[in-house]
């Protein structure tokens, strides 16, 4: 990978982004790199990270997060290229489906934990003690309108969240005055493939497409947090639709 652009506020950092390769991601990958960071992508779908690594000019690493040996193995590979603990984590990775709680089968519910909740659990654990050794770092935690609101049919996706959210507030209160830094970014929702098998405009009750955030109003609300002055933490930012 060649090196990051000269210049930018990011310059010399870098940077892991989980769920990489398409949607808010991907943006988020954008921007870091347009600010100068060096970023690596991680995400399981091998030609879609392919593609986007070579657009990007980034550091594609494969891997399923809800498969602890995969995440070890690619903590192990963004360590290795970070020299260290990496300047800037966004846990971003998640899945979501709709159905009721009764409905909803256990392996689905636990695949949905174990992505949304237990992979960014397993890179803070990875992560966090060489920021701290550094006196520096950022987590950002991609959390959603359903880690505060209750809504049907999302009774996995919503206990992931809200776990999630948990998960937040306790780092922010065990890091406040390390020196790292921790921001849950939590939009409404956002236009991405992720709703191309539900598809919203025909679902009553659903917000439909046109009405929904896009995936650069959030990577500009991650940017805004990231590049905040080093004693200012952004404990936390709730985006919706204006």
């Amino acid at each position: 990978m060649s090196a990051a652009p000269d210049g930018g506020p990011l310059a010399g950092r870098w940077a892991v982004v989980t769920g990489a390769s398409r949607g808010i991601g991907a943006e988020v990958a954008r921007r870091l790199l347009a600010d100068g960071a060096r970023v690596a992508l991680v995400a399981r779908s091998r030609d879609a990270l392919a593609t986007l690594a070579q657009e990007l000019d980034a550091e594609p690493i494969v891997c399923d997060v809800a498969d602890p040996e995969q995440v070890e193995r690619a903590a192990e590979r963004v360590g290795a290229l970070a020299g260290g603990a990496p300047d800037i984590v966004v846990n971003n990775a998640g899945v979501f489906s709709i159905g009721a709680a009764h409905k909803t089968s256990l392996d689905l519910f636990r695949r949905t934990l174990e992505v949304n909740l237990v992979a960014p659990f397993a890179l803070v654990r990875a992560f966090l003690p060489g920021m701290l050794a550094r006196g520096s770092g950022h987590i950002v935690t991609l959390g959603s309108v359903a880690d505060r609101n209750i809504f049907p049919g999302n009774a996995a996706y919503s206990a992931s969240k809200y776990g999630l959210r948990a998960l937040h507030e306790v780092l922010r209160a065990e890091l406040r005055g390390s020196g790292v830094r921790t921001t849950l970014v939590s939009p409404g929702p956002v236009d991405t493939e992720l709703w191309d098998p539900i598809d919203p405009d025909h679902q009553p009750g659903f917000t439909p497409r046109s009405s929904m955030l896009d995936a650069d109003a959030v990577a500009g609300a991650v940017l805004y947090a990231i590049t905040a002055p080093s004693a200012v933490n952004v404990d936390e930012l709730r985006l919706s639709r204006s």
